[in-house]
């Protein structure tokens, strides 16, 4: 029997490269990978369905879900997580010293529906205390114009949102358009460090981790799609590729944690490696359910408050039958 030719298309993270690279052949498989931005990468596949497997925005990929969008499904491995405590930016005169303050502001977004907002909204509402309703939100592209929703939302009642297509956040913060702007992407203005803006919370990492400890929350910003199409002409690839994914991401950790030649142009990288290990106890990139049950179970909580969900959904909907049963601990 010959192996079944998948597409993949996924950003060039280590921990997925030794499975892009073919160091690492999923059973049964012939890979061909696509190295590609992720803009691109999400917006060919939502838009197109272009290839078999795909990185995708785990916002994005609740909604179609909630939407009763069938023709993609998942695999639990997450090749981005990021904190996002750090993604809130204010123009300094804008008298917004400490999150509270973001309450009755002007507050950019890319997309409602970029997780890294999702996420960073989840904690203004339930750490900080903010109300969806006590900020305007202002969604444009965040160093060019044009940017759009790619999903159907659900806004909760009260909401003051407005798409500005015409401009970009780096200058309407500047400008005075907007008063702080929550983004994944760090905006131009703050990347050649304008003097005239600032990352709100400067000591992220402390406030992070410490949002970590009370929670248990390690934001998942990406997930791995399947077409559907694919799954029913080949079940079984869901479980060959987490498979695959799962040893790269090891093979990953482990040049991380080398120290007679370290692998990352980052000094005393072993030293953090380790640091990390037990900061959280063990494994501290897990794929699968268990392992993130907590963090899943209050994304789409979030999803939903926020109306990027039309309605709330379970965990084990978003991921392959095949790959729950095998992978629950």
């Amino acid at each position: 029997m010959s192996n079944v030719k998948i597409t993949l298309a996924i950003s060039d993270y280590d921990q997925v490269r030794d499975l892009t690279l073919g160091r690492i052949k999923p059973e049964g498989i012939d890979l061909v990978s696509l190295n590609l931005s992720i803009e691109e990468i999400f917006y060919r596949f939502i838009k197109f369905r272009e290839w078999d497997v795909s990185e995708l925005s785990f916002g994005k990929y609740a909604s179609l879900v909630a939407q009763g969008d069938g023709s993609v499904t998942s695999i639990p491995v997450f090749p981005s997580r990021v904190f996002r405590q750090s993604a809130i930016y204010v123009r300094k005169n804008a008298g917004i010293s400490k999150p509270e303050d973001l309450a009755g502001h002007k507050v950019g977004i890319p997309e409602w529906a970029q997780t890294a907002g999702i996420y960073a909204r989840g904690w203004l509402m339930h750490q900080v205390g903010l109300r969806l309703q006590d900020i305007e939100w202002v969604q444009a592209g965040v160093n060019q114009p044009g940017r759009v929703e790619k999903v159907a939302l659900n806004l909760p009642d009260g909401v003051s949102y407005r798409s500005n297509p015409g401009g970009n956040l780096s200058d309407m913060l500047l400008d005075g358009d907007i008063d702080a702007l929550i983004s994944a992407h760090p905006p131009t203005c703050i990347k050649i460090q304008d003097p005239r803006v600032r990352r709100l919370i400067e000591d992220y990492v402390a406030v992070e981790e410490a949002y970590w400890r009370e929670t248990g929350i390690f934001p998942i910003m990406h997930t791995v799609a399947i077409r559907t199409s694919t799954l029913e002409a080949h079940p079984w690839v869901a479980m060959n590729m987490y498979k695959a994914f799962e040893e790269a991401k090891k093979n990953s950790v482990e040049r991380a944690h080398e120290i007679t030649a370290t692998r990352f142009p980052i000094p005393w990288c072993f030293d953090h490696a380790k640091r990390m290990g037990e900061f959280f106890a063990g494994d501290y990139w897990p794929y699968g359910i268990e392992q993130n049950r907590t963090t899943l179970e209050n994304f789409l909580l979030f999803a939903y408050e926020q109306g990027v969900c039309q309605r709330r959904l379970d965990v084990e909907e978003l991921f392959v039958k095949e790959v729950q049963s095998s992978f629950a601990v």
